[in-house]
């Protein structure tokens, strides 16, 4: 059975960071993207950072410079780096698998972000200011 589950989720003041991770069980590498989307309250589902099977990585222009997507194969888990958070940055934060194409079309406005799949039950960011 695969599980996906956030974790790392908290609140901070405008300009903290904060470290998710998501353990990944169960599942077997495949030509799918990793990647972590987010949902604010009332809003669509946005991508936040997305890394292919051999490493490149890729980002929203409203994270970029602030948030690293990485993966840790030995670990098996799927990390996300964020700095300088802002207080738009509140949201669940989820980690998922999808087609590399979807992601990229989320991530260019092409696809509603509600065609990605949560596969956990996410972890809450919280940023005060």
């Amino acid at each position: 059975q695969v599980q996906f589950v956030e974790s790392g989720g908290g609140s901070v003041q405008a300009g903290g960071s904060l470290r998710l991770s998501c353990a990944i069980v169960g599942y077997t590498h495949s030509p799918y993207c990793l990647g972590w989307f987010r949902q604010a309250p009332g809003k669509e589902r946005e991508v936040v950072a997305v890394i292919e099977p051999d490493g490149r990585t890729s980002a929203a222009d409203s994270v970029k410079g602030r948030f690293t997507i990485s993966k840790d194969n030995a670990k098996e888990s799927l990390e996300l780096q964020m700095n300088s958070l802002k207080p738009e940055d509140t949201g669940i934060y989820y980690c998922a698998a999808d087609p590399c194409r979807l992601w990229t079309e989320v991530l260019a406005g092409a696809r509603g972000g509600d065609a990605l799949h949560a596969w956990g039950q996410g972890t809450h960011v919280t940023v005060s200011s």
